[in-house]
């Protein structure tokens, strides 16, 4: 039941997933952070059963520092990422698949711009300019694709995702109290607002 969102804009991209760790009838907690940062201009909201989310999440970041540490500090670029953690599913799809599905953001300082990808568990990607994971997609697709456009700004993607996260408080008959809202931009991944504190356990 989770729900990711994601948006990209001129500059940089927006990833926001609700804060529940829940497993059927169960919420476990509300302070889950889901938007797992790869690299200084890179993150991934990730969504799926809380095992899987944390093992992938933690597999790939790793993986990430560990290619900067054995490159002499190179670092892959956004599309590049996003072809390495396609073919990590594509992978164990045929061994033991990860049940995750996921939006992967970045910033290019390379090309100066800003890449968004669609990646689900059966290792299928697409780059696309916004998207949702989850039962989001049938509430906030619309939203998006009627308020997107190519050169909107920070201030403008961050409005488009509070009126998702909105519309699913409204709509949605699962209660997601809490989201985190994170952006990617040149000055790397920062923290837009979250509904309770990732580190307060």
């Amino acid at each position: 039941m989770d729900s990711v969102l994601a948006i990209r804009y001129k500059d940089g991209c927006v990833i926001a997933a609700d804060q529940t760790n829940a497993r059927s009838v169960l919420a476990y907690q509300h302070n889950l952070d889901k938007v797992t940062e790869l690299g200084k201009h890179t993150a991934m909201g990730v969504s799926g059963p809380n095992a899987d989310m944390v093992n992938f999440s933690e597999y790939i970041s790793k993986n990430m520092a560990l290619y900067e540490a054995m490159n002499h500090g190179s670092k892959l670029s956004v599309n590049a990422q996003a072809h390495y953690v396609r073919s990590v599913l594509a992978e164990a799809l045929r061994k033991g698949p990860y049940q995750v599905n996921l939006m992967l953001g970045g910033y290019d300082e390379k090309t100066k711009e800003a890449n968004l990808y669609f990646l689900d568990y059966l290792a299928s990607m697409q780059k696309v300019n916004f998207g949702c994971q989850g039962y989001a997609g049938a509430f906030c697709l619309s939203i998006m694709d009627r308020e997107w456009k190519e050169d909107m700004t920070k201030e403008e993607a961050l409005d488009v995702i509070d009126h998702c996260i909105g519309e699913l408080g409204k709509r949605f008959v699962i209660a997601q109290p809490n989201f985190i809202v994170k952006v990617v931009d040149k000055d790397g991944v920062t923290v837009s607002k979250f509904g309770a504190d990732p580190n307060d356990n």
